[in-house]
């Protein structure tokens, strides 16, 4: 039972990317000092506008996973006691007239990784500066307070962070996952249970397999471990079509369905029971990729979407209209790159091997501006995370972190090797008669698939 003696009477938990129940220490912390709770997830109306680049942040079929993960963590909350408030504003006004209506005196919310994300904090700590405001780590393996390093010297490189992780042991360090409230604090009279503006329609057909969600994030760990894929994973990581031959928890991971220290936590009891090898560590060396990105994001801030990137490097590109509608549309003269995109267009998902072709194409083969390639993958992955996607694609632009600079990938061998016999072209029709440049400059803007 709530007592008056709480720290706080009406605190709000903003959502982002933390929706689940199991290890959130948002809501675990609100629980414990809130009488009354209100738990807000955000629609942005701005995700569904277009964007400089003629897209959109959100495409259909991520937000149709986002709902999806949105409508079970509606579920869990209900049996907690509590309800998901999801409004269709942006979390200046949102949070305002929750603020006016219910006299929240709290607010917790997560320590983002991306710049706009805090640009929103930011200005509501200005905004309300007699609100008690709780930023709290809920999105990386590790706290910032536990790096062997500054946040200002990250270093520069995904090689030097994770061998200074592992000299200082700190994977023995990574904090063990919280487990799911018992109960919630309820929310406060009269807080509305439906938005007063409708939200954007789910229409989008999805993958089968992708269903947003902790519920199916929990099913697709248990039958990736009960597998035993993982003990062969690095032998089969770069396959470019079959489910099992990757681990796929990088959906949930991205919209936090999934806690990264629970999938972390699994993957060391599967190495207990069933033996550590080489590509179990591969696991864990994509995780600390993932976690490198985190704080690099956090660390380059606004950088993360220069076209000169971190290392102030010009890229030599142009805008060439067709080739750009070419690469979107899966109709390149290169059919590898043809069938990964139509693989992407049609299901919101990519392996990694097909992501590092079809953007190595998009800067090498194409010349065009990486920010183009960079934004297309934000709107159409349902697996978008916002500083592995920009930091990747500065990584293979030559503007970011890769110490080699400008990666190009040799598409016919890369073809010979992950495609010898043409399966996953003819899958996805990647064969096409084309040519670059057959539409004019004074054609754009050409608008690609949503």
């Amino acid at each position: 039972m709530k007592t008056l003696s709480m720290k706080h009477r009406v605190g709000i938990v903003w959502l982002q990317n933390e929706l689940r129940t199991d290890d959130n220490p948002l809501l675990c912390k609100a629980a414990a000092e809130c009488q009354q709770l209100i738990v807000l997830y955000c629609a942005n109306p701005k995700w569904f506008d277009a964007n400089r680049y003629g897209l959109r942040s959100i495409g259909e079929r991520r937000w149709r996973f986002i709902w999806e993960s949105l409508t079970n963590l509606d579920a869990l909350l209900q049996q907690l006691g509590q309800q998901l408030l999801v409004l269709p504003q942006s979390p200046l006004h949102a949070i305002a007239e929750l603020i006016t209506a219910h006299n929240v005196d709290a607010l917790y919310y997560a320590e983002h990784p991306g710049v706009y994300e805090r640009t929103y904090a930011e200005l509501l700590k200005r905004r309300y500066p007699l609100l008690q405001h709780h930023a709290v780590c809920s999105q990386s393996l590790w706290e910032q307070q536990q790096l062997p390093f500054t946040l200002a010297d990250l270093p520069d490189s995904f090689s030097k962070f994770r061998r200074q992780l592992e000299q200082n042991d700190l994977r023995d360090a990574i904090p063990a996952p919280l487990s799911s409230p018992r109960q919630l604090p309820p929310p406060p009279a009269g807080l509305l249970a439906v938005p007063r503006q409708p939200l954007p329609v789910v229409t989008a057909p999805q993958h089968p397999q992708f269903v947003g969600g902790s519920h199916a994030a929990y099913e697709q760990v248990q039958a990736y471990f009960a597998s035993g894929a993982a003990s062969t994973y690095k032998e089969t990581r770069n396959a470019l079509d079959s489910w099992s031959d990757s681990t796929k928890f990088s959906a949930w991971l991205a919209d936090g369905s999934l806690s990264v220290r629970r999938l972390h936590q699994q993957l060391l009891n599967y190495e207990q029971q069933q033996g550590a090898n080489e590509s179990t560590y591969w696991i864990f060396f994509e995780l600390m990729w993932r976690e490198y990105f985190h704080w690099y994001g956090r660390r380059h801030g606004r950088s993360l979407f220069a076209f000169n990137g971190i290392r102030q490097q010009r890229p030599q590109t142009s805008f060439y209209a067709g080739r750009w509608q070419q690469w979107c549309s899966g109709t390149t003269p290169f059919p590898i790159v043809n069938a990964c995109m139509n693989q992407l267009n049609a299901t919101g998902y990519l392996s990694n091997r097909g992501r590092q072709l079809v953007a190595s194409c998009f800067v090498h083969e194409l010349q065009l501006d990486w920010r183009y390639g960079a934004a297309f993958f934000e709107q159409q992955l349902i697996d978008y995370d916002v500083s592995s996607n920009w930091g990747n694609w500065q990584y293979l632009a030559g503007v970011g972190a890769d110490p080699r600079g400008h990666r190009r990938f040799d598409l016919d061998k890369q073809t010979r090797q992950y495609d010898p016999n043409g399966d996953f072209i003819a899958r996805w029709h990647g064969k096409v008669e084309a040519t670059l440049d057959w539409v004019d400059a004074a054609d754009w803007p050409i608008h690609p698939p949503k």
